[in-house]
């Protein structure tokens, strides 16, 4: 069953409130959704691939904070936090927030790529389910 999603203000005035926030220079967010266009065509191109009207989703949840507790430990990240949904999921549905904070720019900006990648590659089960 699909959770409710987390308050994204509520995240980041926790994060800023932090005894790690006075380290942070930049906080990044990501949101990722339930899109209509199969991964498919987006990632390889696949012209006939079925659009999509929903996902299965879910997670392993040791892996999931064992990629958490890397993405801390990367040069100039202090601050991390993730959220993955689970269940059928439908169009716009939230898949996952991911809120990286650290000291400058290119520190978070590389976290965030990594921890993501980690999460979709190696955390993460996604079932595509196709317009019929």
């Amino acid at each position: 069953m699909k959770k409710e999603s987390p308050s994204m203000d509520l995240w980041l005035r926790e994060a800023k409130a932090s005894p790690e926030a006075a380290n942070c220079g930049m906080f990044l967010l990501h949101n990722g959704v339930v899109r209509r266009t199969a991964k498919a065509e987006v990632r390889f191109g696949a012209q006939d691939a079925a659009p999509v009207r929903g996902m299965r989703f879910g997670y392993d949840g040791e892996k999931a904070a064992a990629a958490v507790e890397e993405a801390r430990a990367m040069e100039g990240i202090y601050y991390v936090r993730v959220w993955l949904n689970e269940g059928e999921l439908t169009l716009g549905d939230d898949i996952m927030y991911v809120l990286i904070g650290g000291d400058i720019r290119p520190h978070v900006v590389d976290a965030l790529q990594t921890l993501v990648g980690k999460l979709k590659n190696e955390c993460v089960t996604e079932e595509e389910i196709p317009e019929r």
